[in-house]
């Protein structure tokens, strides 16, 4: 039996009745709700940071981060900004070490003077991320005291950055490296610090951390964040230590931060013992002082 035959001018007229059965069913279904208010400006700030763009992220999130009262989303802002903080300080001290070392080691004076030229713009902004992150922690631990538990949610970026920064073995060792190939070197390295930065809030690796943030919010018990945020800001204090950026005074101020989120953990840790989070923490203190011996 053979199929029934349909003129070219039917088969038109039968396209256009399907077409229209669709648009109203479409138009029956009810509307998609958008999000409004602080949870669209989250949403916004996600978008961005999942792109690389962490300076809009930054942007899209400080008016949730200082919203007074605060909002749901205010507690969710202040970790996100903290993650993208924690990937620039790790970013840049890479950068610096690594254009301190070329300096060091090159021959040629026009190299050593440019890799001193970067060395110096990237402590500059690595000083810059150290400050944003104390503050950052400022907000999330008010009056040394540290939430039992926190949201996070965060994205996992798009794209991930390398394990290694390739050019910068050519800049440790003297080598010349191009601005186009400077400019990468830093791109790559800024995708490295955030990967490990979400790598050490999730206390694991990358492919943990991928994982758990692609499947959703992340509940985090208060005294894991504080370890988190109290080693990050030690990180960030080195930047002001002797063999960097020589403050005394702003590494006395982010160590002052972390000393805080310290106190507050050994807070919660009175009301849930744990022996392996409290030597954590003393571990951490005794870091801090040895920072602190270092201005």
């Amino acid at each position: 039996m053979h199929p029934p035959y349909y003129s070219p001018l039917q088969s038109c007229r039968m396209f256009v009745v399907v077409l229209i059965a669709l648009a109203l069913t479409l138009s029956c279904a009810p509307p998609v709700q958008r999000p409004t208010g602080p949870a669209a400006e989250y949403d916004a700030a996600k978008d961005v940071f999942r792109r690389g763009r962490l300076a809009q992220a930054l942007e899209f999130t400080e008016g949730l981060a200082t919203a007074s009262p605060p909002t749901s989303y205010t507690g969710r802002a202040r970790l996100l900004r903290a993650v993208i903080y924690t990937g620039q300080i790790k970013s840049y001290k890479e950068l610096v070490d690594a254009y301190a070392k070329g300096a060091e080691n090159t021959k040629n004076p026009h190299f050593k003077a440019e890799y001193e030229r970067l060395r110096h713009d990237n402590l500059q902004y690595g000083a810059r991320a150290a400050l944003g992150l104390a503050e950052t922690v400022h907000q999330l631990v008010p009056e040394g005291i540290i939430g039992k538990e926190h949201t996070l949610e965060v994205p996992y970026p798009a794209t991930e950055g390398p394990f290694e920064v390739k050019a910068l073995f050519r800049v440790k060792e003297g080598g010349w490296v191009e601005p186009d190939q400077q400019e990468m070197a830093a791109i790559e390295s800024m995708q490295k610090g955030v990967d490990d930065a979400l790598a050490d809030i999730v206390a694991g690796d990358r492919s943990k951390a991928r994982t758990l943030l692609s499947a959703g919010p992340v509940k985090m018990d208060g005294v894991d964040l504080a370890l988190f945020l109290g080693n990050q800001l030690l990180e960030g204090a080195s930047i002001f230590d002797r063999k960097h950026d020589r403050d005394p005074q702003r590494l006395r101020t982010v160590c002052g931060e972390a000393e805080e989120v310290a106190k507050a953990a050994l807070e919660l840790l009175k009301e849930n013992p744990n022996k392996e989070k409290e030597k954590a923490v003393k571990k951490l203190q005794d870091q801090i002082k040895a920072t602190l011996k270092n201005t």
